[in-house]
């Protein structure tokens, strides 16, 4: 049997993570909770997947990188198929445990969202660091910065975005996508979750790489 060739295996894991991927959404797309919501919160998956595959030749990332992406879209899978304030969550560890982490944790409203908001600065920050060793390489301190200001600025566009379909949408569908639950402060709070969620993924990165350093030296 002939051996694979080098080219084919630079693509085979990001290919069967798409692959993964797509069979994953296509579950989660059969009878979502709110169909426009559904799509509302894709619109933004539709673009950035084809976008990533187009452009692999020219920007392929780590495999880490593209395996902490299929996480964080895998758990927004989750909320666009429920509708992320309806994220049944507290059910389910329910039924698995016999306890109520809302209660627990003392929750007055869904948190699915916000937990999503933290993954988005904790898993895609790796990615954005390579974006910019790749494009733009910052020095000195604005390389630990500019990635964690990266996402932030991200975090801030998808609630303006958020705000704008409100505001045109209106109704039950614009209050689905917008997703406040009466909290005045949920855009604040999302964005203070994901760049919380970057900070604490670039310290770890900062940490292991000074371990590297410091083993090889």
């Amino acid at each position: 049997m002939p051996d694979i060739s080098p080219h084919r295996r630079r693509y085979a894991y990001p290919a069967a993570l798409l692959a993964g991927f797509l069979l994953y959404a296509f579950a989660l797309a059969i009878r979502p909770w709110f169909r426009q919501d559904w799509l509302l919160e894709n619109l933004v998956v539709f673009a950035v997947v084809p976008l990533l595959v187009a452009t692999v030749n020219r920007l392929q990332f780590s495999n880490r990188a593209y395996t902490l992406l299929f996480v964080f879209l895998c758990a927004h899978e989750i909320g666009a198929h429920y509708t992320y304030s309806m994220v049944p969550y507290d059910a389910a560890l329910r039924a698995l445990t016999g306890q109520s982490v809302d209660a627990l944790l003392g929750f007055h409203r869904n948190h699915y969202d916000r937990l999503v908001h933290f993954l988005f600065g904790l898993l895609l920050l790796p990615l954005a660091v390579e974006l910019f060793e790749a494009k733009a390489p910052p020095r000195g301190v604005w390389r630990w910065l500019m990635p964690v200001l990266f996402i932030e600025s991200l975090s801030a566009v998808f609630e303006l975005i958020e705000w704008l379909a409100a505001s045109v949408f209106g109704g039950d569908l614009g209050q689905a996508y917008l997703g406040t639950q009466g909290d005045v402060w949920d855009a604040q709070r999302d964005m203070a979750l994901a760049l919380f969620g970057a900070t604490i993924a670039q310290l770890v990165m900062a940490f292991f790489r000074w371990r590297r350093r410091a083993t090889a030296g």
